[in-house]
């Protein structure tokens, strides 16, 4: 492994072009330099500058390595700026944006301990409807983390933490089939549904699974909000469809109930956390650990 100082030499030389002003800008003698960037090039089995009378120029071997190492300098440098930002009493803003179901279960529960650890860091937390919008918050830099379901990928973004989650049946502990292990679709119709709508990323698993069953949709309800969804499963008797990353607190609160439907256990939904590809602040990467241990344990 190369050490940093001769690192250091080898750009320095790099930058000036010659040994001796490489030198005496940092302040060691040119001999020692020269002695070292000989020794390099032996290790390395090519020469990396061809030394002209009055100026040194990298060869192509000396380009490609000094490309990595600018590279890893910026690495480095980048890693300090964190690490002072979490040396300075963990201050700051982090901005996450996040799909409506984890408002009432993920996110706050995350929230909380993060507050717990880090009191001085303010939380901006966003609810937006369409993947797209938070992707591309996340890609503009408007926020920092986002949070939600099935997102499409693009090349300024980096998946932190994925995992995955079926659709079920979600009624209340006092619904006539809640005490049921499994459902089909058919146990289903009789009774009041809720019902995602088109607006939703849940809608197109539900259209197609309804389809292949021949089973008309025919909901009392229709709507874009996970939160209506849950509180109409609790409070109405109705039943509706969701993932338990959507009801994650009221199951362990004992609030609702997840059952499977057999027609929908291929019908996966895959909770993201990602961020930009160049990467986040110190404090906020803290949070996405914290985000990203709380999905490990929901899989």
């Amino acid at each position: 492994m190369l050490k940093y100082r001769l690192l250091v030499y080898l750009d320095e030389v790099a930058r000036s072009g010659s040994i001796r002003k490489a030198a005496e800008r940092l302040h060691i003698s040119a001999s020692a330099i020269n002695r070292q960037l000989l020794a390099l090039e032996e290790e390395l089995g090519t020469p990396l500058f061809q030394r002209l009378p009055r100026k040194m120029i990298l060869t192509a071997a000396g380009e490609t390595l000094i490309h990595h190492v600018r590279q890893s300098f910026k690495e480095l440098e980048w890693a300090q700026i964190k690490i002072e930002e979490l040396k300075g009493l963990r201050r700051g803003e982090v901005t996450v944006a996040m799909m409506s179901g984890l408002a009432a279960n993920l996110i706050p529960r995350a929230a909380a301990d993060f507050r717990r650890a880090n009191p001085r860091v303010k939380l901006h937390l966003q609810q937006m409807t369409r993947g797209e919008d938070i992707t591309s918050a996340v890609a503009s830099g408007d926020v920092d983390l986002g949070i939600g379901f099935d997102f499409e990928m693009r090349s300024s973004l980096r998946s932190i933490a994925s995992v995955t989650g079926r659709l079920g049946a979600v009624v209340a502990p006092g619904h006539p089939l809640a005490d049921k292990s499994s459902l089909r679709l058919s146990d289903c119709m009789p009774h009041p549904m809720v019902i995602a709508d088109d607006s939703t990323v849940i809608r197109p698993y539900l259209n197609d699974v309804f389809a292949r069953a021949m089973v008309a949709l025919q909901p009392v309800i229709e709507t874009n909000s996970i939160e209506v969804m849950r509180q109409s499963a609790m409070m109405d008797q109705a039943l509706t469809f969701l993932t338990p990353f959507d009801i994650e607190t009221d199951l362990r609160s004992g609030r609702l109930v997840y059952i499977p439907v057999r027609e929908l256990g291929q019908q996966t939904q895959t909770l993201m956390l990602i961020g930009h590809d160049r990467g986040t602040s110190a404090i906020g990467s803290v949070l996405a650990e914290t985000l990203k241990g709380m999905m490990l344990q929901m899989e």
